[in-house]
């Protein structure tokens, strides 16, 4: 079998143009012609392209659910001179040649400043599999499938990063990309977060308008281009200009949906089950006994598989003789204080042994076969439905079911699961969609369906998920982790990258199974997973078949260095950085920013070696954190340039430059970045949950006049913000409370001050 390529050497007469748009034939012959539309895309910043092949062809959805909070106003305009017809969205424009034969698109800034990319010749095209042996036999494509291509020009030294959470290389360039969702674990080219958005080291980012499955050859087919192709007659893409990738950020943002809020409980450690270990009401609780009685406030529990019965999944019924009284249990569990939170598991498959499945698959609520029988299948539990999202009424029955779990005190809800989606001989309830198109994006409305569900029981801002699958748009219901590593450094570092990646297309917020999924970690690999998991966003205990309370680990060593004194001084660590954390997570959703695992070009997009570091990362904007990946505790690291203060050492160092340095289990590389005013919490408290300006340290690194921070209370309220003066000075310290402290550089200045504002 071969393939038959069409490629377009040159762009017609323009014969359609709007205020906003311009249309033009392009021919791979002088007698066969195609689409080219390029549009601006209503908002600053973005233009859309879309090259068409058989404009009569079915466009069926499901399709992106684009600008979802609203379109921002834009100037748009067309203009022509003797260069060509260009059209400017705001900052960006296309300028396409007006050269007779040339196929010449080129993206740059509105002022001409800044070349972004091309498509030049011969890189827009088509090709058919198998090769048709003459040209009538297209008349009938029922034994040929069709695809539609485009390659962007890939410029020297041009690094691209994102399309979801991979676990490869961090540079994407040399590399074909598959966009098509898998549960294939953290070592491999498949991901369970497949983004069709890709950013470029050279100032803008390109989002793909096609939830199906995608095909990227990133410097592979041919060293210089990028070449993006989809089965079918049609490919549409948006080229977001930046230049920074912060600015890049924000329009995706815009155009996808910007991260949902999460409240202040979430932060805390969370501790699980495990997945397919045994467990029981005394189980839970001497787990979390066994945490406080080592100093380690668990804020979250979480209830994985087995809170139902063996292969009912997800029937939503608590096995009776381990839970006799769901909702007491959990009540009593709350009472006491050792958890704030519950979290439970589901999966949107139905299996046939559990209650749920005749009530179901009768009302036709799970997905079906063309003939008509419920689609069931035996891969993960035998005889199992899928839930069809597309039928409203199987939603109302979806929620109906997860409203039984918020009864009961769940306050969580864990989305596992949502990449295995057929697309073979199916028929979805809304007939419009196509399955192919429905296999990555049943993760967006799974995820939507719950997230929704929560936000009406709790509040807009108390949802929260922790979700495995996903596509574009579904940062906007956080949060995800990065599903099933191995518990060996090796898969830390995947997960590094997955988490890297992911924190470029849109999400905010993002969690991992500390110690590692699969497998038995090792004391050292435990602790030093310890100390990335509290530097991310979220932090969760989570193993398969084993535990993950840290006396399990190395058989209750109580020394400092043991698993347990480890999990306790992150955890304390994390607990201080709150205040830090919640007002810097208020910018990320707004502006489309990952909180942790900020990539180091977001921050440093002007330092070439910023592109290609993928062990290391920023939490927020001020704090540079390298994981540890060796058992001899030696790391490497690079500080771009300026001033850094070791958070535990309070050296100072200065960048560009690379350093090595050997850490014991109770620190890593963390260092504060210069002009820096840090709040931390109150010394002593347990939990993520307190009053943050109560007894709060300022602490100053190297600032200048003018430095500031805001200071948010734990429900996410803005309470002021602190700035430093012309000759030193903290202003602002009224909304501070209790007695407070000053720092600069590490070293305490005053010992305490006393707020003249009582506290409530």
């Amino acid at each position: 079998m071969g393939y038959t390529v069409a490629l377009y050497r040159a762009i017609g007469s323009q014969y359609d143009r709007s205020d906003n748009s311009a249309r033009y034939p392009c021919f791979d012959k002088l007698v066969l012609a195609r689409d080219l539309h390029i549009e601006q895309a209503a908002s600053d910043g973005i233009i859309s392209l879309e090259t068409t092949h058989w404009a009569g062809a079915l466009n069926k959805g499901p399709h992106f659910d684009l600008y979802p909070h609203g379109r921002p106003d834009v100037e748009a305009k067309v203009s022509k001179d003797d260069k060509g017809t260009t059209l400017t969205s705001g900052s960006l424009s296309a300028t396409v040649s007006s050269e007779e034969h040339a196929f010449d698109v080129k993206f740059h800034s509105a002022d001409g400043s800044k070349h972004l990319t091309s498509l030049l010749g011969r890189s827009v095209g088509l090709a058919y599999n198998p090769a048709p042996t003459n040209p009538l036999q297209t008349g009938d494509m029922r034994d040929f499938k069709h695809y539609i291509f485009t390659q962007t020009q890939l410029g020297v030294g041009e690094t691209i990063h994102g399309l979801g959470e991979r676990f490869g290389a961090f540079n994407k360039v040399g590399q074909s990309v598959s966009l098509w969702n898998a549960d294939g674990g953290t070592s491999s080219d498949q991901a369970y977060k497949n983004v069709s958005f890709w950013l470029s080291s050279k100032g803008y980012g390109v989002f793909i308008d096609n939830p199906g499955k995608v095909e990227l050859e990133i410097g592979s087919e041919r060293c210089t281009r990028v070449q993006t192709s989809i089965e079918g007659q049609r490919l549409k893409w948006y080229i977001i200009y930046g230049p920074a990738p912060k600015d890049i950020l924000r329009r995706y943002s815009i155009l996808t949906g910007q991260p949902g809020t999460v409240p202040s409980w979430s932060y805390g450690l969370w501790l699980s089950t495990s997945f397919t270990t045994n467990y029981d009401e005394a189980t839970v609780k001497s787990f979390l006994e066994g945490m406080k009685e080592r100093d380690t406030q668990v804020d979250v529990f979480h209830y994985d598989c087995f809170w139902m019965k063996a292969f009912t999944w997800t029937d939503f019924v608590f096995d009776s003789e381990r839970f006799p009284d769901p909702k007491a249990q959990i009540a009593r569990l709350k009472e006491s204080g050792l958890v704030k939170k519950v979290c439970v598991w589901i999966n949107p498959y139905i299996a046939q042994h559990g209650e749920a499945f005749k009530t179901a698959s009768e009302k036709g609520y799970l997905l079906k076969r063309k003939n008509g029988d419920t689609w069931q299948w035996d891969l993960w539990q035998a005889g199992m439905g899928l839930v069809d999202f597309t039928n409203p009424e199987a939603v109302k029955w979806y929620v109906e079911c997860l409203n039984g779990l918020f009864d009961k005190g769940v306050d969580a809800i864990k989305t596992d699961f949502g990449e295995r989606i057929p697309t073979l001989d199916v028929e979805w309830f809304d007939k419009s969609v196509d399955p192919h198109k429905m296999h990555n994006y049943y993760s967006f409305i799974y995820n939507k369906v719950v997230y929704e569900a929560l936000q009406k029981r709790y509040g807009r801002d108390e949802a929260v998920l922790f979700a495995r699958s996903a596509t574009a748009g579904t940062q906007r219901f956080p949060l995800v982790w990065g599903g099933d590593c191995e518990s060996t450094p090796e898969a830390m570092a995947e997960s590094v990258r997955g988490g890297l990646g992911l924190g470029l297309c849109g999400h905010a917020f993002w969690s991992n199974d500390i110690g590692g999924f699969e497998g038995n970690p090792a004391p050292w690999i435990y602790k030093r997973w310890v100390a990335f998991g509290l530097l991310c966003s979220h932090s969760r205990l989570h193993g398969s078949g084993s535990y993950r309370v840290p006396w399990t680990i190395d058989g209750d060593d109580r020394s400092e260095e043991g698993c347990s004194g480890t999990l306790a001084r992150w955890t304390a660590l994390k607990t201080r950085l709150m205040p830090y954390l919640l007002a810097q997570s208020t910018r990320a959703v707004a502006e489309g920013l990952p909180l942790s695992l900020r990539a180091m070009l977001v921050e440093f997009p002007d330092d070439p070696t910023a592109w290609y570091l993928d062990r290391q990362f920023m939490v927020g904007d001020a704090l540079l954190a390298a994981p540890v990946f060796d058992e001899s505790g030696e790391v490497d690291f690079y500080l771009p340039r300026g001033r850094w203060t070791s958070f535990f050492t309070n050296e100072v160092r200065e960048g560009p430059s690379w350093f090595r340095e050997r850490h014991g289990f109770g620190s890593l590389p963390l260092y504060v970045r210069e002009n820096t005013v840090l709040v931390l919490g109150k010394e002593g408290v347990r939990g993520a949950v307190y009053d943050y300006a109560e007894d709060a340290e300022v602490a100053l690194y190297h600032v200048k006049e003018g430095a500031s921070v805001g200071v948010v209370g734990s429900d996410g309220k803005v309470l002021g913000s602190l700035t430093v003066g012309a000759g030193g000075e903290l202003m602002g310290t009224e909304i501070l409370k209790g007695s407070w402290s000053k720092s600069e550089n590490g070293r305490k200045v005053d010992e305490s001050h006393k707020s003249t504002i009582q506290s409530l």
